[in-house]
């Protein structure tokens, strides 16, 4: 007679022999002891945010593009003659609206100049006020936003509010009504100078709102500890990790003041007509728009294409630096 069991309370006996035929599976035992699997390689240097934000940046095909437009317009900018030997004022009437030939490929304006020549020297300009206005604004708006957001109280209150101000102006139109008073020397300087006198709210902004999410971080207070300053506390410690967001936004801010001088350019109180720069051949084509599209579409497009190199290398820029993009 088979031997029988009872599985649970109120059920009826099994017997042993229907069990007896059941294999039972075994995971294999992990050696490894947790010394092992917790070590942290001593011989490597740490990762840090920047080596972290670099490998990602490498792995993206916006970055390498974006790198590469911004490239190309530097070296038209800093070296115009290695891609033209054409004088850009040299122009003659009898060339004038004339069609692509050898030399020359994107033809003539209605002067007779070299749309070429133009285009390519006219990256100098823009670039130049671009560079100059980012780096301007950077200082400034750096500056003020750190010093709000790390002493807090009357200079949070003072600095704020003069922030405010300047951010109720707007800044196209703020810059018309000041370039009023260079009209008889209006340089790359002049316009730069008056782009960052209205441009640096937004950076001041961001600054000090990264500065006061780090000033009360552990490390701050273990260099506080130790007997640092508190203003080689915001310059060793504070302002390295809150850089991320600040220059994500000066990346996407020189395209902005590209275009801003190319504005100013476009209504005829920025650069004089004697600067070669893309906003003023844009305005001087607008008389031929229907007739001879191609003069306006050269330094336009290659207007279009700076900025959008700039704003593909802040959005690169920003989802590489991104703690939130990073963990996903």
């Amino acid at each position: 007679m088979p031997d029988i069991v009872h599985t649970g309370p109120g059920a009826g006996p099994a017997p042993v022999t229907a069990r007896r035929h059941q294999e039972h599976f075994f995971a294999e035992l992990d050696e490894t002891g947790l010394g092992a699997v917790d070590a942290v390689a001593e011989s490597g240097a740490p990762s840090s945010m920047w080596s972290e934000a670099w490998a990602k940046l490498r792995r993206r095909p916006l970055f390498w593009v974006s790198a590469a437009i911004i490239v190309l317009v530097l070296a038209l900018a800093a070296f115009p003659q290695l891609f033209t030997s054409q004088d850009p004022k040299f122009c003659q009437l009898a060339n004038s609206y004339g069609e692509p030939t050898a030399g020359h490929p994107f033809g003539y304006t209605r002067q007779g100049c070299d749309i070429y020549a133009r285009t390519i020297y006219g990256a100098r300009a823009s670039v130049t006020v671009g560079v100059l206005a980012t780096l301007a604004v950077l200082i400034i708006g750096t500056i003020i936003g750190a010093i709000a957001g790390f002493f807090g109280g009357w200079f949070d209150t003072i600095l704020s509010r003069i922030t405010d101000i300047f951010f109720a102006i707007p800044l196209v139109l703020a810059a018309i009504v000041v370039m009023q008073i260079f009209s008889g020397s209006r340089t790359s300087v002049t316009v730069a100078a008056v782009l960052a006198s209205f441009g640096w709210t937004q950076i001041a902004r961001i600054t000090r709102g990264s500065v006061m999410s780090v000033k009360n971080n552990d490390y701050v207070t273990a260099a506080k500890s130790l007997g640092v300053s508190r203003t080689a506390a915001l310059a060793r410690h504070i302002l390295p990790n809150a850089a991320a967001p600040i220059i994500v936004y000066t990346t996407v801010a020189l395209g902005t003041f590209i275009v801003a001088e190319a504005t100013l350019s476009f209504l005829g109180i920025g650069l004089p007509p004697s600067v070669v720069s893309w906003g003023g051949d844009i305005q001087q084509a607008q008389t031929a728009l229907r007739s001879q599209p191609s003069v306006l579409f050269y330094p336009a497009g290659a207007l279009a294409l700076t900025v959008l190199g700039f704003i593909m290398m802040g959005d690169a820029v920003r989802d590489a630096l991104d703690p939130k993009v990073r963990q996903r």
